[in-house]
């Protein structure tokens, strides 16, 4: 045989080889993608319907959370409404309380003065009494004038009521009614010349004006 075909066979024994190195390394390959470290799935991925125990659980503890959540709520809100009703049964009988209040204030608001009025009239029934028995009419007459004066007395001096004259006073129309009039020339001004019935101030405001008779100024005639 000669160099030249050694040579050839030589050659030809390489790549023949080669390419059966290239075939192993090929098959590793493929077993190394599929081994079935790979290709089965972990216990970490779940498909989206997993019904698995431990979702359940997880479930029906979000569902009793918010049943627990409910019932606190609902009772929350019964113990307002309950709240709100009596607050607004105190702010009824307040206001019934506040109107017979007022009520009983304007009915009885004369009760102190009409007490002390009482004790007059038991005056006038003593007077009334003895003028019965002794028919004496001065003395009748005069208990009449005490008695009086004991009532205008305890009036001003309790009651701030004050009886006031007016004869011979300037005509105020705040405090004198005009009832008539009589002309006169020595007057320059309107002067009060008889009073018919007498005006009370209650304090310092008037409470009844006096009725009066009033002189009317008039030129002198040439």
């Amino acid at each position: 045989m000669s160099e030249h075909e050694k040579a050839g066979m030589v050659e030809a024994d390489a790549e023949t080889t080669a390419a059966g190195s290239s075939v192993g390394s090929a098959e590793d390959t493929v077993d190394e993608e599929n081994t079935p470290e790979q290709n089965e799935p972990t216990g970490e991925r779940t498909s989206p319907g997993d019904t698995s125990p431990d979702g359940e659980a997880d479930g029906s503890d979000v569902m009793e959370k918010l049943k627990a959540q409910i019932e606190t709520l609902e009772a929350e809100n019964a113990e307002l409404k309950n709240e709100y009703l009596r607050k607004q049964a105190d702010m009824e009988n307040f206001r019934k309380r506040m109107i017979r209040d007022r009520e009983n204030t304007v009915q009885f608001s004369n009760q102190q003065i009409l007490l002390d009025i009482t004790s007059i009239i038991d005056d006038f029934e003593r007077a009334i009494r003895s003028a019965e028995e002794s028919r004496d009419f001065d003395s009748f007459h005069d208990g009449i004038v005490l008695i009086e004066n004991q009532l205008i007395g305890m009036l001003e001096r309790k009651w701030g009521l004050k009886r006031f004259d007016s004869d011979g006073e300037v005509f105020d129309p705040q405090k004198h009614e005009a009832v008539t009039t009589e002309p006169r020339e020595d007057h320059s001004e309107s002067i009060v010349l008889e009073d018919y019935r007498k005006g009370y101030m209650l304090h310092e405001r008037v409470l009844r004006p006096a009725k009066v008779k009033v002189s009317m100024p008039v030129g002198n005639k040439e």
